[in-house]
Formats: C-alpha cells, structure tokens, sequence
C-alpha cells in the first residue's frame, strides 16, 4: 500500500515539473476576462430577473 502511494507521489511530482506556468502578463489578462465575464453574466441575470418580477408583477395586479 505505501509503495503505491509513493509511487502515486512520484508522479504527481513528475507531472507537476511539465505544467507550463502562466506569466504575470498571462494571468492579468486571465484574470480581467474572468472579471468582466462575471460582471457580464451578473447584469445579464439581473436584467433577466428584473423582467420576470415586472412580469409577474404586472400579471398579478
């Protein structure tokens, strides 16, 4: 069993020393997509969500 586990380690290990590792440039434009992305979807769903209430709304009254 713990020869398996550390065999299981030594991968992970192996593995990890391929990863290419983003740059700071990188992973700034990554990191604004994924804000604007959610900022994007947040309206989205408030719009979305505003409409439905002043639909029902407007059906109930």
């Amino acid at each position: 069993m713990f020869k398996k586990a550390g065999k299981f380690l030594k991968n992970v290990v192996n593995e990890m020393k391929q990863v290419r590792w983003p740059t700071k440039k990188e992973l700034v434009k990554y990191t604004i997509t994924v804000i604007a992305t959610v900022a994007f979807v947040t309206v989205f769903f408030v719009i979305v969500d505003f409409g439905i209430s002043s639909l029902i709304q407007f059906i109930l009254e």
